[in-house]
């Protein structure tokens, strides 16, 4: 347990990372928890950002967990976000965790789609501000270069490098640091999404990034 994360409650929101079982939405939840955070986490497959600063139907549904609850998914059209300022007046967090970052790198483009993603990310940094929460955001990982989303190895980088570049209030947390490229296995045919043990070990180190990070100081105090 983590004194300086006990008793905090943490809110986490984000994409497809965070929308199926024994992702993120259970390994990082679970650690989170077990430093002793109150923790509410949802996930919208396929959404950039922004799309927490309103209600939407995200393209392959969403999921949520309240604390120690279990894990409810939304299929398809039954899955909806729920805009930040609601989920902040109704979990008051002290920390808001981000998880987006490969939906919005364009891998099939042929180039970064540059202003877009700073239009998403200023939607939701500045409902982050607005609420009076800390923040962190969690850059993409590495994953397998190929499968159906076309991740690489040069654009995935290029996409870290540019969210720590814009996406203040928000302290940057670079996934990339936290293993080798395709360390971490994939799905078959996918290349971004994990297995359960890759889900393991990036939940793990994300938890031992918030933890031992300057930002935990700052809300204690």
């Amino acid at each position: 347990m983590s004194l300086l994360l006990a008793g905090l409650t943490v809110l986490v929101i984000g994409d497809s990372h965070l929308a199926t079982k024994d992702y993120l939405i259970t390994t990082l939840h679970d650690e989170l928890m077990r430093n002793g955070a109150k923790v509410y986490s949802y996930g919208a497959c396929g959404t950039p950002s922004g799309a927490w600063m309103k209600t939407m139907q995200p393209p392959c549904g969403s999921a949520f967990r309240l604390d120690d609850g279990p894990l409810r998914i939304r299929a398809g059209e039954a899955g909806s976000t729920k805009p930040l300022p609601e989920l902040v007046n109704l979990h008051h967090p002290d920390l808001i965790v981000v998880v987006n970052g490969d939906t919005m790198a364009g891998y099939k483009s042929a180039s970064l789609p540059k202003t877009w993603i700073w239009h998403e990310v200023s939607a939701l940094t500045k409902g982050i501000k607005a609420s009076g929460a800390s923040c962190v955001w969690v850059g993409p990982a590495w994953g397998n270069e190929g499968g159906k989303n076309g991740k690489n190895f040069p654009r995935v980088k290029e996409m870290s490098e540019y969210l720590a570049d814009i996406v203040s209030p928000c302290i940057y947390v670079n996934s990339l640091a936290m293993s080798k490229p395709g360390e971490w296995g994939t799905l078959a045919d996918d290349g971004q999404h994990f297995t359960k043990a890759g889900y393991q070990a990036w939940g793990s180190a994300i938890s031992r990034v918030i933890v031992s990070s300057d930002i935990l100081q700052k809300i204690k105090h």
